[in-house]
């Protein structure tokens, strides 16, 4: 078959390149403590897009880090019993919470969902921004050239864990049956949910973005997605003289450092011909977790859809 990346029995042990940053624990519990501390202000405004007899919709609001006002679509089901499970959902780089309807399956099932739009990107949160830098285009190396606190990533992951905490303090939710998934960056989010808030019980990432950054550009693969770290260099350090420096920085928001934290059942899936997030990156991340998890692989898949892995999602989270 055709290689792209490393062969299977070598993805199956890679443990990745990307730098470490020597404070990344620290850097984490720091932010986690921050977040913790804020009030949320959450606000919830019915919403009747959607005719569904068997859900209630919502448009759901709340203060993250840095002041910023973050928005996710909420639907509930209208007969569930007390304490049942939830699944929060996050989408693709760039772009937002998707349709109302979407949703509907889980809702049908007994299930809470809450889809977020990721703050700057195609939905309805705020980017407060203020930060040092460039800020033409590209989320990852959004603040890189200022404090490691002003990432955009830290924040999103740190908004992905506060809602997180908002659906699980949902009275008529069972906080020990709350799930997570999506697909690319909404992969990337799914494992940053459930390392920063541990009590995600089971978590369905799907060919994960934003992970071993360094592995990404010695493939020379620093193009779609990642083109900004391309253009970062050209930009700011054509000779390299600072790359050891701006590696080891964006290991602050790379998820294959967080995914030791995760105590979450995990079910993932990797294409071995995704060119978008090459597989050494996500095995770079699987490879750390370790809890209870499960890698579903399609040889001949690149970053598209995965036929009946929706199905395999649903019924692992049915599980919970």
């Amino acid at each position: 078959m055709p290689i792209l990346d490393f062969p299977l029995r070598k993805l199956k042990t890679y443990k990745g390149m990307n730098p470490k940053p020597k404070d990344f624990d620290a850097y984490w519990d720091r932010a986690l403590m921050e977040m913790r501390s804020l009030n949320p202000k959450v606000e919830l405004k019915p919403n009747h897009t959607l005719q569904a007899s068997y859900a209630e919709c919502f448009d759901m609001f709340w203060t993250g880090v840095g002041g910023s006002r973050i928005h996710a679509k909420l639907l509930k089901p209208k007969k569930a019993p007390k304490a049942h499970p939830a699944l929060c959902v996050f989408h693709g780089y760039s772009g937002s919470a998707g349709d109302w309807s979407d949703k509907l399956p889980y809702v049908a099932a007994g299930f809470t969902v809450a889809a977020m739009d990721c703050r700057g990107q195609g939905g309805s949160s705020e980017d407060m921004g203020g930060v040092k830098g460039n800020t033409l285009n590209g989320h990852i190396i959004r603040g890189l050239d200022d404090k490691p606190e002003k990432m955009l990533y830290r924040q999103i992951f740190l908004d992905t864990a506060q809602m997180a905490r908002i659906v699980m303090d949902m009275p008529d939710v069972d906080a020990k049956r709350v799930g997570a998934t999506g697909a690319s960056q909404g992969g990337g989010l799914t494992l940053a949910c459930a390392a920063l808030e541990p009590r995600i019980a089971r978590a369905a990432p799907i060919y994960p973005f934003l992970s071993d950054y360094q592995r990404v550009w010695e493939m020379d693969q620093a193009k779609h997605a990642y083109e900004e770290l391309q253009q970062y260099f050209r930009r700011f350090d054509p000779t390299h003289a600072r790359e050891k420096e701006v590696f080891t920085k964006l290991g602050y928001i790379d998820n294959q450092h967080l995914a030791p934290r995760i105590k979450a059942q995990i079910l993932m899936a990797v294409g071995l011909m995704d060119d978008i997030c090459p597989p050494s990156t996500q095995f770079a991340a699987y490879n750390k977790i370790r809890s209870k998890k499960e890698m579903v692989i399609f040889p001949d898949y690149a970053h598209e859809h995965l036929p009946e892995f929706g199905d395999k999602v649903f019924n692992f989270m049915m599980g919970m």
